[in-house]
């Protein structure tokens, strides 16, 4: 039975600071490292060790995953990465704090970009200082392939050839596959699995470092219908108040 375990991030640095974040490429605070390193024993404890990993390019998430692996001492199973991983590209919100986007733009504007389906905030430009566009990461990416801005609808459609062409293989060849990726990202592929509408995804937040262990059929799909936050190892309160934590992000 294919196993497949999504962790979203431990705490970054921009997190901290309550900033739009995306492809920019920040790391970990301690508080992430410890939230990446509780989210090892888990997976562990519930007989689920990966046999390979796949993260973004984003060190965010990668240094989740390197964090979680070193725990259980599975430091050494093979890696893969991509950037069709990354986190959701939030365009010139990047570097703007989300309470004082409130202000400038009206919460019910600023909400109509962070959850809605498909509609993305304005394009990033050359100007905003926290462009990631021009990072190393993305040198060999043709220029049509690198965003100026996403909304999940696009997340989906980037992700999906990942999965189908990356993921899947692994699992199918019977690999308990890890994958440590971002919010959006995660919530792109979680919407594939699970079948959640359109509508109804924007209701859906998935709390940092707490591993969602699916079970998969021999076609890749879940075994049990489940809502996403009942297949989080840990206490479920907590799961409940971390998610939480992050719908509450953009309140003032």
């Amino acid at each position: 039975m294919p196993i497949l375990i999504l962790v979203r991030h431990g705490e970054s640095e921009w997190n901290e600071r309550n900033l739009f974040t995306g492809w920019y490429d920040c790391d970990l605070t301690d508080l992430g490292r410890r939230q990446a390193a509780g989210a090892g024993p888990l997976i562990a404890d519930a007989g689920h060790l990966p046999d390979v990993v796949h993260t973004s390019l984003q060190r965010r998430a990668i240094n989740t995953a390197n964090v979680l692996l070193d725990t259980i001492d599975r430091h050494w199973i093979p890696v893969r990465r991509s950037w069709r991983l990354n986190e959701r590209h939030y365009g010139d919100l990047t570097g703007l704090d989300k309470r004082l986007a409130n202000d400038k733009f009206g919460p019910e504007q600023v909400h109509i970009w962070r959850r809605s389906y498909d509609v993305p905030p304005p394009p990033i430009t050359a100007a905003n200082e926290y462009n990631p566009n021009r990072s190393a990461q993305y040198r060999r990416l043709p220029p049509d392939l690198v965003p100026l801005t996403e909304c999940l609808k696009d997340v989906v459609a980037r992700l999906l050839p990942y999965w189908y062409d990356g993921i899947a293989p692994d699992l199918l060849d019977g690999n308990v596959v890890l994958v440590a990726a971002h919010g959006n990202s995660l919530r792109a592929l979680v919407k594939h699995l699970d079948g959640i509408g359109d509508a109804e995804i924007a209701d859906l937040n998935i709390p940092v470092g707490v591993p969602l262990v699916y079970e998969l059929t021999a076609a890749l799909r879940p075994k049990k219908k489940l809502h996403p936050l009942a297949r989080a190892l840990g206490d479920l309160d907590a799961v409940k108040a971390a998610a939480e934590a992050v719908a509450n992000q953009s309140k003032v």
